[in-house]
């Protein structure tokens, strides 16, 4: 039977979706406190009863509490969630084990990073193992407009975890509501890979978008992103079938579409000819998929993997690739079958 005691939620990180998930567990009633990474940004949110600065026009509910002492925001913490740019990621969970001095009462540790870290190459999961070795570690992913969550519209995503159990079990259900269904899986590896591919292919979406492709193109694009997905995820050990759920196609439609893609705007403005370097000079908020793109790409060419639209996508950004030679080199590469035939040889 699953403890009845109400669950102790800590969100670390005050940006757009940290807030978003902050604010709908504490609606549903779970006890929850939001870190900010600056003093200063958790007075101002006291203050307004909002985050003006990353997810302004909705309200926060008055149960949670918005602090930045890591310590205090841990100390009885069952469940720990982290909304950090990949970047930042590890230096977060270095404090979190300073501050922990162990694991404490700390049961499920969740990421809500969607990249890889630049350099080791490794998934968020695994730089919160490194960190916390005793504390199990988990992702939460799917189509998810920080906006939308926070103002309680319908959502689903997909909780995939190191080591399933009745725990895990009841932060589901915690955590589970009218407005935001969580489903569960045990492919970690294929939720952060669809979750990191995905802001890659956004950012080709974008380019379709910039240059004023049409729908046609757009619709090909994201579908032939999607089987290269499938394909350098399962090189990577995941799961197929992950790709085509809410981790993988949910994702990838959503950011590939949606308005609010900071990924998808920043491709269409680099399509439109505006320069990468401008566009990421003096940034407020972070394009993920920019470093995600380069992290992917060494992953591949590590692992001896083919992936075109990636490495177009890298050519545009890391190289000075006009997106409209990238484009022709999509188009005009050898002829292949959409799927292999049931007859070729092996």
């Amino acid at each position: 039977m699953s403890d009845p005691r109400p669950l102790q939620f800590t969100v670390i990180g005050a940006g757009a979706w940290g807030t978003a998930v902050a604010a709908h567990l504490a609606r549903r009633g779970q006890r929850t406190s939001l870190v900010t990474r600056r003093p200063e940004h958790a007075v101002a949110m006291q203050l307004a009863g909002e985050n003006r600065d990353y997810l302004p026009g909705v309200k926060l509910p008055a149960a949670l509490m918005v602090t930045s002492d890591l310590r205090a925001a841990l100390a009885e913490a069952d469940v720990a969630l982290i909304a950090s740019p990949s970047h930042a990621l590890r230096d977060w969970c270095q404090r979190m084990a300073t501050e922990l001095g162990g694991v404490g009462r700390l049961q499920l540790f969740i990421s809500l990073v969607k990249g890889l870290e630049l350099g080791t190459l490794l998934r968020p999961s695994e730089v919160m193992a490194q960190a916390l070795p005793g504390v199990n570690v988990a992702t939460l992913t799917g189509p998810t407009n920080a906006a939308e969550v926070a103002q309680g519209l319908p959502a689903a995503v997909v909780l995939a975890v190191a080591t399933p159990g009745a725990f895990v079990d009841q932060v589901q259900a915690a955590m589970s509501g009218s407005t935001l269904r969580l489903y569960t899986s045990d492919d970690l590896a294929g939720a952060e890979y669809g979750a990191s591919l995905k802001n890659i292919y956004a950012i080709g979406a974008g380019f379709c978008d910039g240059l004023k492709l049409g729908d046609n193109a757009k619709a090909s694009l994201i579908t032939r992103a999607l089987t290269e997905m499938v394909r350098v995820g399962e090189h990577l050990g995941a799961k197929k079938e992950t790709f085509y759920g809410l981790s993988g196609f949910g994702d990838l439609v959503a950011t590939c579409h949606g308005a609010w893609s900071r990924n998808r705007e920043f491709g269409e403005k680099i399509g439109a000819g505006e320069s990468v370097a401008d566009l990421l000079a003096g940034r407020r908020t972070v394009v993920e998929g920019y470093r995600t793109t380069q992290a992917l790409h060494d992953l591949c060419l590590q692992r001896g993997l083919t992936a075109p639209i990636l490495g177009e996508v890298h050519a545009i950004l890391y190289q000075q690739k006009k997106p409209i030679d990238a484009l022709m080199s999509l188009m005009t590469r050898e002829l292949k079958r959409e799927t292999s035939s049931p007859f070729a040889k092996k």
